[in-house]
């Protein structure tokens, strides 16, 4: 009789195995919660960090500087007596520049005056010469400012009024 006995007695239980799969589970979802928490700290962590660094020079508002007053210079025309009138902005996203283009405004209305007492009125008929004349004075510009040891950021020279006669 021992032996059906010894067949009869029960199993051992297995709430050690189903305490085992709850504890892997928990582990499991304990680090998914840290990952995404680090993940996202440090999404978050890097823009502070970049709210307290300066903003790059994309990022910063375009400032104009009027060149004032109005450009009015006698035209290249040989056959007969022409000029040009032109209202320019020049524009740059960083300060030091602005502040430079202020301090050595004569030195720039002068190279651009020479600039545009070259021009022939039969040239600036057309649009693709008025966008060299831009390119043209831009490059003007920076070398003023480059030749004053001055910040150099000019990233435009806008025309907002030309007219030639």
């Amino acid at each position: 009789m021992s032996k059906p006995a010894a067949q009869a007695a029960p199993p051992a239980p297995k709430s050690n195995n189903l305490a085992l799969w709850i504890l892997i589970a928990l582990l499991a979802i304990g680090l998914a919660g840290a990952g995404a928490f680090w993940f996202l700290q440090g999404r978050g962590g890097g823009e502070a960090h970049a709210a307290d660094k300066p903003e790059s020079a994309a990022t910063q508002p375009a400032r104009y500087y009027a060149l004032e007053p109005a450009f009015v210079v006698n035209l290249a025309d040989t056959s007969s007596v022409r000029y040009l009138q032109a209202d320019v902005q020049v524009m740059t996203r960083d300060e030091a520049t602005g502040a430079a283009l202020e301090l050595h405004t004569p030195a720039i209305r002068n190279r651009l005056l020479l600039l545009f007492g070259q021009q022939t009125a039969a040239q600036l008929a057309q649009r693709s010469a008025k966008e060299r004349l831009q390119q043209q004075a831009l490059a003007e510009v920076r070398n003023v400012l480059k030749a004053e040891r001055a910040p150099d950021k000019v990233e435009a020279v806008f025309f907002t009024s030309l007219v030639t006669q």
